[in-house]
């Protein structure tokens, strides 16, 4: 049965109301009632350069601004809060805030430390630090007995130098750990350190270079944990192992619209430093393509790069493609043999763009305009490689009325145009959504049922919003265009781990878990959809400088992707404030119920099938905590997990506050 039937079914079950019922909710499935089958995509992921997501939060690098972007000055004042640019005055986070000048710190006499233009390692400029004086950075966190390995570029100025490096972590005499490099000759080298702390700190250590003898040109310092994998933090990683997001968009998001890839490939340390493009920091270019790719194929995930239709051009687009898909007699496939890479990566997915339609957006253009540089972007994108799946810029609801005057005279929002104009050079269009106390708005706290349906209103809204207008398109001759929700999630204006860093509460878990039963109930037409962004950042898992934890938000991602079916049913109930879904898993085998329970009392469901058999007893998965309000936090117990539970399939048993999965066997 196709999904439209499905939507218009299910409407009941999520309807307000004011309180649970005491009786059992009755839900019917029917085994030959089915939807479009889930697609993996669903569970998709994204990360961005902004905030905590990869510097911070993935990438194991302890230093900031280690390339030196910002000049080093006699005054050390590195950071800046982060500001609610839609109500100036209001400052949202302090506890991660942004480096907006240098963050070393000169040692001895500031006359003795200088930035050199001329014969710089890279970008604009290096420290001069002649012997006697030094530089320090703080605020870095370490771990007891772990040791943390590093190095230092240097170039001495008279033929030798030696530098000390030494790691700090207390304020004892014994709180430290030291060693001297050695650096001969007239060019720059790399001499390489290890240091292990006794004791540990979550952010007070700090790492000092002192020049004991002859004057040195630097380059980049770095430090990392020693149980690092290639660069990026094990403890993260082993968080996205469990999260098993299915695809993964990178690098952006409105930073992909200011981004040049190829800063972002070959020796680490000779890449540019750069200030962010869209949003606050420097961009390192310490994680590029390469590393991208390393990232997805450790944790098991389909890479998906979205391309720049912002500064960007259809050349350099295309020639991003031929970098990762490209044979090794092409121009940039070459570059890729030469980075260590002889065999293409085929990345099968990308996306064409972000938010083009908005006005924040670098490189913003008038949809008459974008449609032909989308075109052409698609056009030289599929060229290098015809087998690539394109992913457009859409928006079903936004007409710019401020900046785009042809379009307001066509009454005709950016989805609407993308489809007529370029439906031939796509394969899915994007939509985005967030919810929440967004940073635009004056949106507070409501009542968590409310609340919880909120992503669940979001999707359906878009969704139904789409079949009207795809029906309404001569063009596209009754046929689906495919939807990606490649951004979607709560949102909240409250920062406490960096940039868009908001904490998730038990609530948003449920809401998430209600958002996933509409994706499931519109499985015909939205096939591929992203968390945005994973870590940190508005993020399912939050990381410290020494610990990294699952939000409510991950743990439900994680629960569904492990334990809910795969083919859709038809529900029939009357279950509000509850929302109930349920769907087979791949081999038939068994029955898999999803409930979210935003209620404070626990509620019970009566299953009764139809061309299903149960088989013996249930199990059941869930998620709850002690109060709406309850979250995880990096390097504390839980307070909210996924449980495992023994149940009867004749009468589901819901906890109150929580979402859970259901597993019936069938005969």
């Amino acid at each position: 049965m196709k999904s439209p039937t499905l939507s218009l079914l299910v409407a009941m079950l999520v309807l307000p109301s004011a309180a649970l019922r005491a009786a059992p909710i009755e839900v019917k499935v029917d085994a030959a009632q089915t939807g479009a089958p889930i697609n993996p995509f669903i569970y998709g992921q994204f990360i961005e350069h902004m905030g905590r997501c990869i510097y911070g939060g993935i990438w194991a690098e302890m230093l900031e601004d280690r390339k030196f972007y910002f000049p080093i000055t006699e005054k050390y004042a590195p950071y800046r809060a982060i500001i609610n640019a839609d109500f100036p005055g209001e400052v949202v986070e302090r506890g991660f805030p942004v480096v907006g000048a240098s963050p070393w710190q000169i040692i001895g006499d500031a006359s003795a430390v200088s930035m050199v233009k001329e014969g710089a390692f890279v970008g604009n400029h290096s420290p001069r630090v002649n012997a006697g004086a030094g530089l320090r950075q703080r605020d870095l966190g370490v771990k007891a007995g772990l040791r943390y390995d590093g190095y230092v570029w240097a170039k001495p100025l008279s033929g030798a130098a030696e530098i000390e490096v030494t790691l700090v972590w207390g304020e004892g005499a014994a709180d430290r750990a030291s060693t001297k490099l050695s650096f001969q000759g007239n060019d720059y080298s790399k001499q390489t350190f290890a240091l292990t702390p006794a004791a540990g700190s979550e952010k007070g250590a700090l790492l000092e270079l002192r020049v004991l003898g002859g004057d040195v040109l630097l380059g980049p310092p770095s430090i990392m944990p020693s149980d690092n994998f290639k660069g990026m933090r094990r403890d993260t990683l082993a968080l996205l192992k469990q999260l098993k997001g299915t695809v993964y968009r990178w690098p952006g998001g409105n930073f992909v619209s200011g981004y040049d890839w190829r800063d972002g490939i070959g020796d680490r340390d000779r890449r540019p430093p750069r200030k962010n493009p869209a949003w606050t920091g420097v961009e390192h270019n310490d994680f590029g393509t390469d590393e991208f790719m390393v990232f997805a194929r450790e944790i098991g995930t389909e890479p998906m790069i979205a391309a720049n239709t912002g500064f960007g051009d259809a050349y350099s687009a295309a020639q991003w493609v031929e970098y990762t898909n490209g044979s090794t007699d092409t121009v940039a496939g070459g570059w890729r043999a030469k980075n260590g890479n002889a065999q293409p990566y085929g990345v099968k997915y990308w996306c064409v763009g972000n938010e083009m339609f908005g006005p924040w957006q670098l490189g913003f253009m008038q949809m008459q305009h974008y449609t032909l540089k989308h075109n052409e972007v698609a056009q030289y994108m599929w060229k290098v490689d015809p087998t690539l799946q394109l992913v457009a810029v859409g928006d079903l609801t936004t007409i710019n009325k401020d900046h785009d005057p042809a379009q307001v005279r066509s009454g005709k929002t950016c989805s609407h145009i993308m489809l007529e104009e370029c439906a031939e050079h796509m394969n899915y269009l994007s939509e985005h959504f967030y919810v929440g106390r967004t940073p635009w708005s004056k949106n507070g706290r409501t009542d968590v049922a409310t609340h919880v349906g909120l992503v669940r209103e979001a999707i359906r809204a878009k969704a139904d919003g789409h079949r009207k207008l795809q029906a309404s398109l001569p063009n596209l001759k009754g046929k689906l265009m495919p939807v990606a929700m490649d951004e979607w999630n709560y949102w909240h204006r409250e920062y406490a781990y960096g940039e868009l860093g908001c904490v998730y509460e038990l609530q948003d878990g449920l809401g998430i878990a209600a958002g996933l039963h509409e994706f499931f109930r519109q499985s015909d037409l939205i096939q591929m959809a992203h968390y945005a962004q994973t870590v940190n950042v508005i993020g399912a898992i939050k990381t410290s400088k020494v610990a990294a934890e699952m939000e409510t938000t991950g743990l439900v991602l994680q629960l569904y992707r492990e334990k809910f079916g795969q083919t859709p049913l038809i529900v029939t109930a009357d279950a509000s404030p509850a929302d109930v879904m349920a769907a087979l898993t791949q081999d038939g085998k068994t029955l898999t119920v999803g409930v979210v329970n935003p209620g404070t009392e626990a509620i019970e469901v009566k299953v009764t099938p139809a061309g299903m058999t149960f088989a013996g007893p249930a199990t059941r998965w869930h998620i709850s905590g002690p109060t709406a309000e309850s979250h995880n936090s990096p390097g504390k117990p839980r307070v909210v997990d996924i449980q495992r539970t023994d149940a009867k399939a004749s009468l589901l048993q819901v906890p109150a506050l929580s979402a859970a999965v259901f597993e019936l066997p069938l005969k």
